[in-house]
Formats: structure tokens, C-alpha cells, sequence
């Protein structure tokens, strides 16, 4: 039985080797393409077409200023994806989001019937800036399309042209007036990526660029049915025993009331991470490894992607606050007393045989 699944393992494999360095050489070729437009960043455009591949959405977190509209719209023009962008403001109504029907006449019998207009929902590449600033009603008919890539109106569903990448903005600074999203529904994003401030090399480079003339023409690398089939082909990764394992490790030792859980977890953390994050680990794992190149997930590529799916997911208690404690912190600090077993990886026969071949 073994043997069988070993081959049906290879062999499922190998078809997606070639898929598998279309991913490397998009990504690299994605990567040149936003260079042209935007300055640094590197790491906020890998969470990104990270979360893109494994099929999630994101939070996009940072001060005004900082290139992420532009970013996101730019990121849509490089794999010829149809963008919209919605602002969120204190009276934006779901019907501004999902579209609306109207009673529409056809002239030549006469007759009335409702006819559905499609809202800017309708594409594959949604930028929700300012999320936190419209009520939690509006909030929920973004995710209600986010989780069943589909919207209700009038009592009839209308799906979601895949892919379908929503990233939503939020002001770190500015709260009067805001609508925070409560824990369950910031679940629902697979990362929240923080955006800093440039470098001072990378600000020199936006102030030459951006007060000069310069050409921000981008080209197509990929387009919507090449996404869908590579984001299939993420699915396929293999993902070792082991690894799943330091994944389900990590997560659980994020809860205060389980028994292996770290003494400043049990201190500093209110909840812990739910099941989702297990799931969104890995699949950010497996679309990391092929962005490197491997075919494999390791324990490495899990941990790389901990803090943009966790940040959000933990609730710290009062004494971490009073302390100054932030979820990136206790992350790190999980990290360093989780430790990977790594060599695990050659005792596992489903991977050795991929790696010999």
C-alpha cells in the first residue's frame, strides 16, 4: 500500500514540474514588472503573490502614502486581471458593493421586469481601501464574496469570476470613526501584511522617479486562466507528515489553555489562532516552496509565512499590552521555542522519492 502511494505521489508530481518553474519564472518576471513601477517593498510583494497563488486574501496595514493602491492596481495590470477599487466610507451601502437590480422596460412588448446591475465586486482583483471606515453590515457583504465567491441579491446568487483576490487597507493611526473588524472576520484574510516606511535609498529612488518623467508602462505576464491552474497546482505540493505536524504544533501552542503552551503564551494571549490558520500555513508554505524553485513544502517555508497569517489571529490580554507586547513579538519569541525537526524530511519516503527523481 505504501509503494502504490509513493507512485501515485510521484507521478502526481511530476506532470507539475513544468508548471512549477512557469511559477519561478512568473514570479521573477512579476517582480520585474512591479520594479518598474514601485520602489523596495520586496517582502510586502512576496506575502502578496504568495497569498495570490494559495487562492487568500489579504489586510494590507501602513500609513497613507505608501504605494499600496497603487501597488495592487499595478499587480492587477501585470496579470491581466480586471481591478476595482472600492473606498469605504461611513455611508457605503452592500448595494454599492454588490450591485443592485433595477425595473427595466423592453420597448417593444411593453413590459417591466428586473434586470441585475453588477457592482465594482464583479472582478478579479478588488483593492477595499479603508475597510475599517464603513459599518459592519456593509463590512460583511465584502466577505460574505470573499468567503462564498458568489453574491446575493433579490434572492438569486451570482458567482464570482475566478480568481478573485480581495485586499483590504487600514489606517494604523487614525481610529475616530473607524469600524474595527471583529477577530472572526479578519479570520477570513489569509495574511495581514504590515507596509513600512522606505529605506532611505528606496526614498531617494521615489523622489528622482516620481518628479522626473518616467515610464510606468507594465506587460502581462500572466493571465486569469494561468492563475486558476497554478493555484491548482500549489494544491498538489506535497506536504510531509512532519511538517504538518510542526504546523499543527506551532498553532495549538498559540492557545493559552492547552498544556503544552508556553508560559508567556499563557500570560500574554487572551485566544489563540483557530484551525483556518493551520490550513492557510500551508498552503502559504507550498506556494512559497514553488516560488523557490522546490517542490516540496519544508518547515522552513511554514515558518517563513507565520507572522502575516498569525499577526492577526491572536488576541493579546491586558498584560501584554501593558507591556508593550505586540503579536509579532510573541510570534518570534513562539518561533524560537518551537523548534523544527527538519531532517525529518529524508525519513519520509513520499518525499525522498521526489527528491531522487
Amino acid at each position: 500500500m505504501n509503494k502504490q502511494m509513493n507512485a501515485d505521489l510521484v507521478g502526481a508530481v511530476e506532470p507539475d514540474l513544468r508548471a512549477a518553474e512557469q511559477i519561478k519564472e512568473a514570479y521573477g518576471r512579476i517582480r520585474g514588472q512591479l520594479g518598474r513601477v514601485i520602489v523596495g517593498q520586496e517582502e510586502v510583494i512576496d506575502q502578496l503573490l504568495i497569498a495570490l497563488f494559495s487562492g487568500g486574501h489579504c489586510i494590507l496595514e501602513g500609513v497613507p502614502g505608501l504605494a499600496k493602491t497603487l501597488m495592487v492596481s499595478t499587480l492587477a495590470r501585470c496579470l491581466s486581471l480586471s481591478f476595482s477599487r472600492i473606498q469605504f466610507t461611513p455611508d457605503l451601502m452592500p448595494s454599492d458593493i454588490t450591485g443592485t437590480e433595477v425595473i427595466q422596460e423592453d420597448r417593444a412588448s411593453g413590459t417591466r421586469a428586473f434586470k441585475f446591475l453588477q457592482g465594482p465586486i464583479f472582478a478579479n482583483v478588488i483593492l477595499a481601501d479603508e475597510i475599517n471606515r464603513t459599518p459592519p453590515k456593509t463590512q460583511a457583504a465584502l466577505l460574505e464574496a470573499m468567503q462564498e465567491r458568489q453574491v446575493t441579491v433579490g434572492g438569486e446568487r451570482h458567482p464570482l469570476s475566478p480568481p478573485f483576490f480581495v485586499l483590504a487597507t487600514q489606517n494604523p493611526i487614525e481610529h475616530e470613526g473607524t469600524y474595527p473588524l471583529p477577530e472572526a472576520q479578519q479570520d477570513r484574510f489569509m495574511f495581514k501584511v504590515y507596509v513600512g516606511y522606505p529605506s532611505y535609498e528606496e526614498e531617494y529612488a521615489i523622489a528622482e522617479r516620481t518628479t522626473a518623467e518616467f515610464d510606468t508602462v507594465v506587460s502581462s505576464v500572466l493571465g486569469a486562466e494561468d492563475i486558476i491552474r497554478l493555484q491548482q497546482v500549489v494544491r498538489r505540493v506535497p506536504a510531509a507528515p512532519h511538517v504538518i505536524n510542526h504546523t499543527l504544533e506551532l498553532i495549538r501552542r498559540t492557545r493559552p489553555r492547552q498544556k503544552d503552551a508556553p508560559d508567556f503564551v499563557r500570560q500574554m494571549v487572551q485566544w489563540g489562532a483557530g484551525p483556518r490558520a493551520v490550513q492557510f500555513l500551508i498552503l502559504g508554505g507550498k506556494a512559497r516552496a514553488l516560488l523557490k524553485g522546490r517542490l516540496y513544502v519544508s518547515t522552513e517555508d511554514v515558518r517563513a509565512v507565520a507572522q502575516p497569517v498569525l499577526r492577526h489571529r491572536i488576541v493579546t490580554s491586558y498584560s501584554a499590552e501593558a507591556e508593550g507586547y505586540t503579536t509579532d513579538r510573541l510570534i518570534e519569541q513562539l518561533l524560537e521555542a518551537t523548534s523544527p525537526r527538519e531532517s525529518a524530511l529524508a525519513e519520509d519516503g513520499r518525499i525522498s522519492k521526489v527528491l531522487a527523481g
